[in-house]
């Protein structure tokens, strides 16, 4: 499958997803416990989890923004095409979680790239696979979590999307290598949010309080 067309499904997929939660709304827990003052609090229940995809939406559409802004040059056209296409998948996500969660979403996270150089391709890339990757396994292990059925299906839609972003980004680091992630039982890893978002937080600079999440 050519690139452009694997990226083009890959965003009819996430307008399917939009599609679908427009017709769903959030749920609202105020019980959120004690937290970090500093913190932000993700909150509880689907909430808490909407919440949490979001944290990560925010992290990867940061990311590709400084990706398109700075490091374009290192790209040939087609992979310059894809780069875009990620950063314009991940601003839907970020931005169409933001608009559902309304008044309950928590605000804009403050990321640090330091440690990426983005004037060499290989550290861009390999950090885009540690993302693509790192949100698969956080959609798969949420997925559980989630108590009303609309979110789960809209979690699934997503995460076929960040699915198909991990494969287009290890073709380009190996072309021809769509996956290597999978276990032995041939499916992509998961993991639990403390664990996803304890390997997240040297890229996120405001503190996070994960503690009221469904477990």
């Amino acid at each position: 499958m050519q690139r452009r067309v694997f990226l083009r499904y890959a965003g009819a997929s996430a307008a399917a997803a939009t599609l679908l939660f427009t017709t769903t709304s959030c749920d609202d827990d105020d019980d959120n416990g004690p937290m970090d003052p500093m913190a932000v609090d993700l909150g509880s229940g689907d909430t808490g989890i909407l919440n949490y995809a979001y944290a990560l939406e925010q992290l990867e559409a940061a990311f590709y923004t400084e990706v398109v802004t700075r490091s374009l040059s290192l790209f040939s056209q087609t992979e310059q095409q894809i780069m875009q296409d990620l950063k314009g998948h991940e601003g839907i996500h970020r931005d169409f979680l933001k608009a559902a969660l309304g008044s309950a979403a928590i605000p804009d996270l403050e990321v640090n790239f330091s440690s990426i150089n983005f004037n060499d391709k290989n550290s861009v890339l390999t950090t885009a696979r540690t993302f693509e990757d790192l949100g698969v396994a956080a959609y798969n292990g949420a997925g559980k979590l989630l108590e009303d059925a609309g979110f789960l299906t809209l979690a699934g839609k997503i995460v076929s999307v960040e699915a198909r972003h991990a494969a287009v980004i290890r073709d380009l680091i190996s072309n021809g290598t769509f996956s290597d992630t999978a276990d032995a039982n041939g499916l992509d890893p998961a993991m639990m949010p403390a664990d996803v978002l304890n390997a997240a937080s040297a890229f996120i600079t405001t503190k996070i309080n994960a503690n009221n999440l469904p477990k």
